[in-house]
């Protein structure tokens, strides 16, 4: 794997950026993005301030490290749900499997709300809501629905959905998310599908 200087990490290098990467992870999902500094960062890993600097040339770079390896593995996840649905069920899958991915990880949720908030701001809000219409677009052609529908706003009040059930389920853990998500499935198959 190339490093920011353009050469080859070792071995060595590789488990000390992702040392580095779990214990912001743990420091932002703790404290948030503002008081995780990179002299906490470094006294977590048990390392200087200069030995952090040394991997990421920032606390940014880091933080955003952390971001997409929560977001990697939360796409893995539900691309992996929506790939064995098939496209007629697509849009379920990608529901039960965000929001079921989601509630389990509630400290990858924050980490993904301190990113997108403090450090890279929704600046392609579009790459979500798109793939969401694109499901419901394959999903209606393979259940042979036709007529128009305004698939960008759909995929918006989806979105909206899974943040909010997630959102409760987070701040109330006797909120039965599974059956939230039921919910929303089955308002999606009567209205779109």
């Amino acid at each position: 794997m190339p490093s920011a200087r353009g050469r080859n990490l070792t071995f060595t290098e590789e488990a000390r950026r992702a040392q580095l990467i779990d214990v912001t992870t743990e420091l932002v999902a703790d404290l948030g993005y503002a008081a995780t500094s990179l002299g906490r960062i470094a006294e977590s890993a048990g390392i200087t301030k200069a030995g952090v600097l040394y991997h990421f040339p920032s606390k940014q770079a880091l933080v955003e490290a952390a971001h997409a390896q929560v977001l990697s593995a939360l796409v893995d996840a539900v691309a992996s749900a929506v790939d064995a649905a098939g496209p007629a069920d697509a849009p379920a899958a990608y529901i039960r499997s965000m929001i079921g991915h989601l509630r389990e990880r509630p400290r990858q949720v924050r980490v993904i709300v301190e990113a997108m908030t403090s450090v890279a701001p929704l600046a392609d809000s579009k790459a979500r809501w798109s793939s969401v219409a694109d499901l419901l677009s394959a999903a209606r052609a393979a259940r042979g629905r036709t007529g128009a529908v305004d698939l960008r706003s759909a995929a918006l009040v989806i979105g909206g959905g899974i943040d909010a059930i997630v959102s409760e389920s987070l701040s109330d853990p006797e909120y039965d998310a599974s059956a939230a998500a039921e919910v929303l499935v089955g308002l999606v198959e009567r209205g779109l599908l």
